[in-house]
């Protein structure tokens, strides 16, 4: 049986992809470009929110938090990745395994519940304008992630605890790329029914209940804007609003194919796919959504720009109002 002490066989690629070593290299480079681009231009867009004080408001306090999230979130899966590309090994231990799952959980919790915040957040600034910083001020913003980080933290320590009673073969294969939680319940050789019904729970509460948010929160902002008589007024709102919906449109879209495709098809390769879309590929895509469709964080862009070719800071490293 696979213990603590034990190694498994793990599956660092996407299926078949162990079978053509000519294509190892093209993939080494292909994710190494990815995680790369996803770490500096998340890093960038929290050096830009941190440096204008334009930006030390609570929707870009958000955003700071959702590009930390991601860089976190590629970080727990993009370099064992890479490294067992590079070494031909396609081995993790067991409490490499378990600490890789456990940040997994953690960050992908932490991601839809602040993606709710945000849409809350945009709720308040459409529909209740006048009170919209007193509503959203600093120590409640503070709180929100507060909250959003101890509930994560508990849900990805249930799941954790639950999975270090199952018990597995000593030479495993997970036909994933990292270690999923729904790959490992399902390869387990002892009872995992109970795993089973926390799993079907948690993703009801944790993922059902923000979607439900945001949806809710969506549907008052359309009857807000729908109410408006200038066009302009309209459109503004609207434009407030558009970066964000990309983002929750990729990243609830990505994730439910993860889940679909485990349960319609059966097919580790689908699964793997869809999994390294909502790991890889929507982290690096948000600091462009974020960046190309706002005038702020573009304004912001230039003027960093311009202040580090005149080799001077920005000012104002103020805390937001």
């Amino acid at each position: 049986m696979w213990n603590s002490s034990g190694e498994h066989e793990h599956l660092c690629l996407p299926p078949n992809q162990k079978e053509r070593p000519e294509l190892q290299p093209v993939i080494f480079m292909l994710f190494l470009s990815m995680y790369l681009i996803t770490v500096f231009g998340n890093l960038l867009i929290i050096l830009v929110v941190s440096s204008d004080f334009h930006l030390h408001t609570p929707m870009y306090f958000f955003l700071s938090n959702l590009s930390f999230l991601d860089i976190c979130l590629t970080s727990t899966i993009i370099p064992k990745m890479l490294l067992n590309i590079q070494t031909q090994s396609k081995v993790i231990t067991y409490e490499g395994c378990m600490t890789q799952m456990y940040f997994y959980m953690l960050l992908l919790a932490l991601d839809d519940f602040l993606l709710t915040v945000m849409a809350y957040d945009r709720y308040v600034a459409i529909c209740h304008p006048l009170h919209y910083t007193v509503i959203m001020n600093p120590w409640f913003c503070r709180l929100l992630v507060l909250v959003c980080w101890s509930i994560s933290i508990l849900h990805s320590l249930l799941h954790s605890l639950l999975g270090l009673r199952l018990f597995f073969y000593t030479d495993l294969q997970i036909p994933h790329f990292f270690c999923e939680l729904n790959q490992i319940v399902q390869l387990a050789c002892s009872d995992a029914f109970l795993n089973n019904i926390v799993i079907y729970f948690a993703s009801l509460l944790l993922a059902g209940g923000p979607l439900a948010g945001i949806i809710y929160s969506y549907s008052k902002i359309v009857s807000s804007i729908s109410v408006m008589s200038s066009a302009k007024g309209k459109y503004k709102a609207f434009s407030t609003c558009a970066s964000h919906l990309t983002v929750v449109s990729l990243f609830y879209c990505t994730s439910l194919g993860v889940y679909l495709s485990s349960a319609v098809t059966q097919s580790s390769q689908s699964s793997a796919t869809a999994s390294v879309m909502y790991t890889v590929v929507t982290p690096m895509l948000n600091p462009f959504i974020y960046s190309l469709r706002n005038k702020d964080i573009k304004g912001a862009l230039k003027t960093l720009a311009l202040s580090t070719l005149k080799g001077t800071l920005p000012l104002g490293m103020k805390e937001y109002s």
